[in-house]
This record gives structure tokens, C-alpha cells and sequence, in this order.
């Protein structure tokens, strides 16, 4: 069964950084597109960087290119995302998954929520 475990969020001023990781379970996790998606407050769920299995191939949302940098650690079952530069509409909650044309796991994990404010 594939567990997803998202943590690191935080309050965060504008304009500062935050990292939040993501522990994946229960797959192999090197052979999987991986990538972050977030749901602010009454949007729906949108994915906004996606990482290839060898870690050399990369796509972000136009919202968010040049700011966040996804990465992974293969070793350790581990999806990463730095965010910086953060801004307001960065708020939401932020969940990891399967991507790049894979159907996103039925069971997603709990998120890690993200507040940019002052």
C-alpha cells in the first residue's frame, strides 16, 4: 500500500524560504515520476513541478518557475521542494504524488500546509 507523508510546512513572511519533504512507502520509489501539487482554499488541486525518476528531467507551472526547485532523493524515498521567493498566493496545502503522464495514487497522504503572510 503506497503511503505518502508530507511535512515542513509553516508560517512564512513573504519572500522567505521554506522546504517541505515528502516520505513515500510502500513502492519503488526510483521508478516514479514524483511531483507537488497544492490546493489553496477554494481552488482545486493543481500540480505545480513534476520530477522524473532519474532526477534529470524537470517541469514547473509558469506560477512558480524560477522560485521552487523539486528534487529527490532515491535513497531515501524522498521528494523534496524548495520554495523561495514566497509569495501570498503560494498559501495552500501541499501534497506529493505520482506524475508525468502516471495516475496519481489513489490514496494521497495528508498534505503540509504553507501560510505566506505578514
Amino acid at each position: 500500500q503506497v503511503q505518502l507523508v508530507e511535512s515542513g510546512g509553516g508560517l512564512v513572511q513573504p519572500g522567505g524560504s521554506l522546504r517541505v519533504s515528502c516520505a513515500v512507502s510502500g513502492l519503488t520509489f526510483r521508478t516514479y515520476y514524483m511531483g507537488w501539487y497544492r490546493q489553496a482554499p477554494g481552488k482545486q488541486r493543481e500540480l505545480v513541478a513534476c520530477l522524473s525518476s532519474s532526477g534529470l528531467w524537470t517541469n514547473y507551472a509558469d506560477s512558480v518557475k524560477g522560485r521552487f526547485t523539486i528534487s529527490r532523493d532515491n535513497a531515501k524515498n524522498t521528494l523534496y521542494l524548495q520554495m523561495n521567493s514566497l509569495k501570498s498566493e503560494d498559501t495552500a496545502v501541499y501534497y506529493c504524488n505520482a506524475c508525468g503522464g502516471a495516475t496519481p495514487f489513489a490514496s494521497w497522504g495528508q498534505g503540509t500546509q504553507v501560510t505566506v503572510s505578514s
